[in-house]
């Protein structure tokens, strides 16, 4: 929550920037039995975030097509990214700032030498630099022991933590009333009481011309590798999703419109992994902004990027643990 916070002023600078809305605000409703809703709005009241416990006929009688089965938790600065304009809108920030944007170049190694890290591509060009940023998302676990295999990480003597990769599946939903407006849903039920973890926002433009939400299961069971994964949607998320649809969103088309997967960089504590480490007379930041939550932080990221690149210690909790 207080990276939220933090994150809050590096977006509209971004948005300030690139003349662009990059954010919609629908406010945010926390439901299922895993956590205490109400602790949750206490949390954020105290914190100085609106925030409001809704009731199941609360929730029902605002939003007519969702439903919940205990109270919910309903904060109204929340919503949802363009993650594609984000991305065009600050790779064309960065290039209008001097950046040289190399694409089709695949790593296959990192060098010690010289004054710091030499980065080898497949096509025979190479980069030198005193401070490299590794941020592969998940090809990051495939790829360590090739690109690592040349760097002196005898200095750093700090071990990577292991990294899973889950593919998640998300659904769309055609809303069947066309006007109305949700908010965006995370939902953390018990699996063992035939529930689970979900969550739910408005469909962009995957989601086809005609309103729709997109529903994902954040628990998701398949393990999978950034190259290897076969994309095939797992039957058992499609149930699960249409299982949680059923109970709680009778506004929404019970079939989906579309359908397909991505992929999660999970650590063990579902944490982020930002920190460098002393590479011969240079310095390497990997960065891993896991667990499908790095967007939503993206221009922070940025800035704890440059903050590691210039020297500055890592937030400790995104640190490799020493």
């Amino acid at each position: 929550m207080q990276l939220t916070g933090a994150a809050e002023p590096w977006w509209q600078q971004l948005e300030a920037q690139s003349g662009q809305q990059l954010r919609t605000f629908t406010g945010g409703l926390d439901t299922g039995t895993k956590r205490s809703t109400a602790d949750l709005q206490q949390l954020l009241a105290s914190s100085g975030v609106a925030a409001e416990l809704l009731d199941p006929a609360e929730v029902a009688e605002r939003w007519p097509g969702l439903r919940v089965d205990e109270p919910a938790c309903f904060h109204e600065h929340a919503g949802w990214l363009n993650a594609d304009a984000t991305l065009e809108a600050m790779t064309a920030l960065a290039q209008a700032a001097g950046a040289q944007l190399v694409t089709g170049a695949a790593v296959e190694r990192l060098e010690t030498g010289g004054a710091g890290i030499t980065v080898h591509t497949s096509g025979g060009a190479s980069w030198q630099a005193a401070h490299v940023v590794l941020c592969t998302g998940g090809w990051l676990p495939e790829q360590q022991p090739t690109l690592f295999q040349d760097l002196d990480l005898e200095r750093a003597k700090v071990p990577l933590p292991d990294f899973t990769v889950k593919q998640q599946e998300v659904f769309h939903f055609r809303q069947r009333d066309p006007q109305a407006h949700y908010p965006t849903v995370v939902h953390k039920g018990l699996a063992e009481a035939g529930d689970g973890e979900f969550y739910t926002l408005p469909s962009g433009s995957d989601g086809g011309p005609e309103p729709a939400m997109k529903i994902g299961q954040f628990d998701s069971a398949v393990t999978t590798t950034a190259s290897g994964r076969d994309k095939v949607i797992d039957p058992r998320a499609r149930q699960a999703v249409q299982t949680y649809l059923q109970r709680h969103f009778p506004g929404l088309e019970p079939q989906p419109t579309a359908e397909m997967s991505c992929l999660f960089t999970m650590t063990g504590d579902q944490d982020f992994l930002l920190d460098a480490v002393p590479v011969g007379e240079g310095s390497l930041t990997v960065a891993s902004p896991c667990s499908g939550h790095g967007a939503k932080f993206a221009p922070l990221i940025g800035r704890l990027i440059s903050d590691l690149v210039e020297g500055r210690p890592a937030v400790s909790r995104f640190a490799l643990r020493r």
